[in-house]
Parts: C-alpha cells; structure tokens; sequence
C-alpha cells in the first residue's frame, strides 16, 4: 500500500503544507466518478472528440473512421447499497453497426510512472495488479479492459462478460506481473487502462493477449461486442480499483475533498459562468491587465491555458468601472508546475496602469481551467 499525501499553498507563506495522510491503495483517480469539473454531460462524443468530457481522469478515446456518437454524463445510476453515488455513462445516440478496420472506442486513465515504482515492474519481483469495477449495460456479451505499458510497448489484455441486461454486475480481473520493462520513474504516462467499447478488425483480428508482450493491436481486443451498433446502447461503470496483489478488496472511498485533490493536480477549472469572480489583478499598462494566484495544488507539469473566448466573456471590474476582456494569455515562460499562475490580457483591457481591481465571469458559457492531463 503506498501513502498518499495531498498538499495545498498556505495563504499565509506561499509554501505547501499537508491537508491530509491517508492510505491508498488504488492506482485509479476518481474510481467512483463524483468528480466532475468540466461538465455531467457532453453530447456528441464521437467523430474526433477524443479527450475529457465529464467525469474527472477519465477520458474517450477514439480511432480511425468511426461514425458513431455517444452521450457520455455523470450519472446517478448506480448499484445499489454499493455506497456509490455517482457512475460514468456512455449512451449511444448515433449509431455505426458496421464498423471500417481502424476504428475504437476506449474509455481510458493513464498514470504517472513515478506513482508506480512499487510495482516492481520489470523485475522477478513485479507485483500483479487486480482490477474491480462495478458495470452495467444492455449489450450483454464479451467486453475487454487491458493495461498498456507506455513505456516498452508492452500490452495485456482480460476480457469480462455484461451476463444480465441492464443490471450492475460486480467484475474482477487479475494481471499478472511483467519481469520484462521498467516503468520510467517521471511525471509522464507509463500505464493505461482501458476499457473498449468497440473495435474494427484492425485491433481483435488476432488471439486475445492474456499475458503481458510487445504490443500487437490484432490482439488488443479480440470478442468486444459493439456497443454504437444500435441507439438503444448504453454501457455504464463505477467502483473502478485497480490495486496491487492477485485479489479484490472492497472499494476504497476517499473523502470527497482528497479525491478532489487528486483531480487537481490534472485540471483545475478555475471559473465557470457569470458573475463569478476568480482573482484579482491590476493594469500594468493602460492596455496590459495582470493577475498572480496560486494553484490549489502543485500540478503534473506546466499547464495550458483552457478557456472559452468570446467578445466581453470576462470583467476586470476596478475603481467603479467595469472593462470588458475577452480571454487571456498563461504566462509560462521559464516556469513548471509552480504553486503560482499568472494570467494577462493585453488585447482588449483598457485603464489606468496601476489600478487595481478583480475578474469575474462575464457569460454563462465563460470559463477558465489550467490543464496538465496526461
């Protein structure tokens, strides 16, 4: 079990001091899905919307030609007396029953190599790892999760059966250890899960790899039903632990705060809507607004600047007047993941050099997020 520590900036000192120390032994972030920064629903998932969409680490990921769409939300269909509040959900609104060769869909986390040194990964002593998740869907049939070794192109797959239709069925699906390529010890993806929804010929041509190889994509996801082959589709998941050791133990429900910690270090939306105010700054120049803030937390790496831009979408509202500004520019010039920002605009503002003032959203579609995802 490894020992997680979640840090924040002391108002007082600038410097990171510790909320909390607890035990952690799943390597998912968000397993239970009730972190939701940027939105609980997103239409139109498909057609080269590979990204994140809703639920918090977990991203869609697509390939190839594929046609089908998707509603993917934060939904509050879950098992029941699981303790569960919230799941991830994939409901198909555009449906592709034939499928080209080089399409996927994935529902996928990646993870930090140096979050997985105790794995042991690469030696005689690599520790299996043992993944649980509660799932439901109409579509019942053959459904396959694998772990990809970034690092070494190295891949293993498990394929699990959806028995009952429309019914939360708890799975459990144990990898072995791999004595053959180290994770990298850095802040860069070395693991992904993936969970498959569909897949052409290219990725299930094959025989399904149940031990760990050198990646080959026919052998990726051999059997996976295709859930974009009707409307009707829905596929829905929660509980996700993936853990060390050849068994499944109960999921670990972290605190809603901690597990929001965790979040923050990929993404962090820092404002949404209209009239909320999210910093202050001051006119460097007549036509230069500047802001300095710190991060909730330390993030992965640097990030970008995630916004929405549009004519008057943000205020700097200062001395009894209120500038309108359309977006802004993340300075990152020299930095990392500094425990501070800082944001500016010098297209639109217009003030007085050294009145200050504070920004606030300007449109109910306005917002501002720092991105550091892997």
């Amino acid at each position: 079990m490894s020992e997680l520590k979640v840090d924040k900036v002391s108002p007082r000192t600038g410097t990171y001091v510790s909320l909390n120390t607890v035990g952690s032994k799943n390597i998912v972030i968000n397993g239970d899905m009730s972190i939701a920064q940027r939105a609980t629903s997103a239409t139109g998932i498909g057609n080269g919307d590979t990204g994140y969409h809703t639920c918090d680490r977990w991203s869609f990921v697509e390939g190839g030609s594929a046609t089908g769409e998707f509603t993917q939300s934060q939904s509050t269909d879950v098992p029941t007396g699981q303790g569960f509040a919230t799941s991830l959900k994939m409901d198909c609104t555009t449906a592709d029953a034939s499928l080209a060769s080089d399409e996927f869909f994935i529902i996928s986390q990646k993870f930090e190599g140096q979050n997985l040194q105790y794995l042991k990964k690469g030696t005689s002593s690599a520790e299996s790892l043992t993944l649980s998740f509660w799932v439901k869907s109409n579509k019942t049939g053959t459904y396959i999760a694998e772990l990809i070794d970034a690092d070494n192109t190295r891949q293993i797959s498990r394929a699990y059966t959806v028995d009952s239709a429309s019914t939360w069925e708890k799975k459990t699906l144990t990898f072995e250890g791999d004595t053959t390529g180290s994770f990298d010890n850095d802040n860069i993806a070395s693991l992904n899960l993936n969970f498959f929804l569909n897949t052409g010929s290219d990725r299930s041509s094959g025989t399904l790899n149940t031990s760990w190889n050198t990646t080959v994509n026919a052998n990726r996801a051999v059997g996976q039903v295709n859930l974009a082959d009707n409307t009707a589709n829905e596929w829905l998941i929660t509980g996700v632990q993936l853990e060390a050791g050849t068994t499944a133990s109960d999921f670990e429900f972290l605190p809603f705060d901690i597990n929001q910690q965790r979040c923050l270090r990929y993404y962090y939306r820092l404002v949404q809507g209209t009239p909320k105010t999210f910093g202050t700054g001051f006119y460097y120049t007549s036509s230069f607004v500047f802001s300095c803030n710190s991060y909730p937390v330390r993030m992965r790496t640097t990030p970008s600047l995630d916004q929405v831009s549009g004519t008057d979408y943000y205020d700097f509202l200062r001395n009894g007047a209120t500038d309108s500004v359309d977006d802004f520019v993340l300075n990152t010039s020299g930095r990392t993941n500094e425990i501070f920002y800082e944001i500016f605009n010098a297209t639109d503002a217009s003030g007085t050099a050294g009145q200050a003032g504070v920004f606030r959203g300007g449109n109910a579609s306005a917002y501002v997020a720092f991105d550091a995802e892997l």
